[in-house]
């Protein structure tokens, strides 16, 4: 938390902080848990530097908001603070490039190696486009509009809407992920079987823990909404975890497009007619 002394310039000089050194000593009990776990070590080590990391994410983002409610983010600082989030999206977007590339790699490089090899390769079922995937495209493109109806409403400065629209958001991202953990539970495909596989659940699997980091942050916003944190001139907090909401929509409408529609599309199409 900053010291509150008169000064002549905009910026926002914050105080000394033990949660980068926390943190760090979190990352490194994590490293060292984690290489001894999958060497038949017991998970102890690893649980605590997770128990740990996760106290370091509150301490942390806490004393953030604190700093915002003493006014202590300046327009330049609240300026500084979108344009990080807005890098920090571009590099979630090279993160999922890499495995769209790796996808589309693999299927050409398959289909080039076997002039009668198919994709997905032979032996596996994908799932059905227009089930579950469909429906969920529908849930998280609705959670994209209320998330919008909610924006909307904090600038606005309706508390009340920002709050029904920000919890129900919140719902359908968790309903997002009961119906993929369904999908997955019925795969007739393991994560192991192969390229296509693998790169399926890397993709979504990926893409699911968005969605959970996602809800996480727009349930902190909307315990804030309901504290009367936010008003149309100071809701920084709030415009980072909606534009994040929106950046995991559009990646699941390529990884819809591309992963369920493009590619089970010849498996559908051979094996239920009509199914395109």
């Amino acid at each position: 938390m900053a010291t509150h002394t008169a000064k002549t310039h905009p910026f926002h000089m914050v105080d000394p902080s033990p949660w980068p050194a926390v943190g760090t000593a979190a990352a490194v009990c994590m490293a060292i848990g984690g290489i001894w776990f999958m060497h038949d070590g017991p998970p102890w080590v690893l649980i605590a530097g997770f128990c740990i990391l996760l106290a370091t994410f509150f301490g942390w983002w806490r004393d953030v908001v604190k700093e915002s409610r003493h006014g202590d983010h300046s327009p330049v600082v609240a300026h500084g603070l979108r344009v990080g989030v807005l890098l920090f999206i571009a590099s979630e977007v090279m993160f999922f490039f890499a495995f769209f590339w790796a996808y589309f790699n693999s299927h050409v490089e398959l289909i080039n190696a076997a002039a009668h090899q198919t994709w997905p390769p032979e032996g596996i079922t994908p799932l059905y486009t227009w089930g579950l995937p469909f429906l969920n495209t529908l849930i998280l493109l609705t959670s994209g509009a209320t998330i919008t109806i909610a924006h909307h409403a904090v600038r606005l400065g309706d508390r009340e809407k920002t709050t029904f629209w920000t919890g129900l958001t919140v719902l359908l991202g968790v309903l997002f992920l009961g119906l993929q953990a369904t999908e997955y539970h019925h795969a007739s495909f393991g994560f192991t079987d192969g390229i296509f596989s693998s790169t399926f659940f890397m993709a979504t699997g990926f893409h699911g823990f968005h969605v959970f980091v996602g809800a996480c942050a727009l349930l902190v916003c909307f315990l804030r909404s309901r504290a009367g944190h936010f008003t149309p001139e100071k809701h920084v907090g709030f415009e980072a975890a909606a534009w994040y909401w929106h950046f995991v929509d559009v990646v699941w409408l390529f990884l819809f497009v591309c992963i369920y529609w493009w590619g089970g599309a010849s498996f559908w199409a051979s094996h239920v007619p009509g199914a395109h």
